[in-house]
């Protein structure tokens, strides 16, 4: 799964320059109940990276869900009016009103982290958020849950 180093690796290649411990799993939020339940079977997840003069977001593979070496979207600071951050149901709804308009973003609580998506993408295994590596085993290692608070702390603020 995706590391915060590969993550910066990739956005520095794409000539951004990301902000440490500034990233999040992301999905495009539903607009309804059907959609939620649609998306819970086929949803598409982005790593949310604040880097020092954009958002941007980079694309997971439904595949091998590992990350893509590409932006699929980009929002300039500047062209953010207003930011909406409120808890639903088991996420957060992150509504940004833009020059294009709104965007609406859903990531999932850190409390949970470990037994969903999130989890899985950010530490590499779901369930137990484990690692059994020669380093260690039972080593936490959820960028998501880590960086959660603040990403949307300084989400807020914009």
């Amino acid at each position: 799964m995706a590391t915060e180093k590969k993550i910066n690796t990739i956005l520095k290649e794409a000539g951004y320059n990301p902000m440490e411990g500034r990233a999040i799993i992301v999905t495009y939020a539903p607009a309804n109940l059907s959609e939620k339940i649609t998306r819970f079977f086929s949803n598409e997840f982005f790593v949310l990276q604040m880097c020092e003069d954009s958002l941007v977001l980079v694309p997971f593979s439904k595949i091998t869900l590992s990350l893509k070496k590409e932006v699929a979207l980009e929002i300039p600071y500047e062209s953010i009016h207003k930011v909406e951050v409120r808890e639903d149901m088991l996420n957060y709804r992150i509504e940004l009103d833009t020059d294009d308009g709104l965007i609406a973003l859903s990531t999932q609580q850190k409390e949970l982290s470990e037994f969903r998506s999130s989890g899985t993408l950010a530490a590499g295994i779901s369930g137990l958020n484990t690692s059994a590596t020669a380093a260690g085993f039972l080593k936490v290692e959820n960028w998501h849950r880590a960086n959660l608070d603040i990403v949307l702390e300084e989400l807020k603020k914009l």
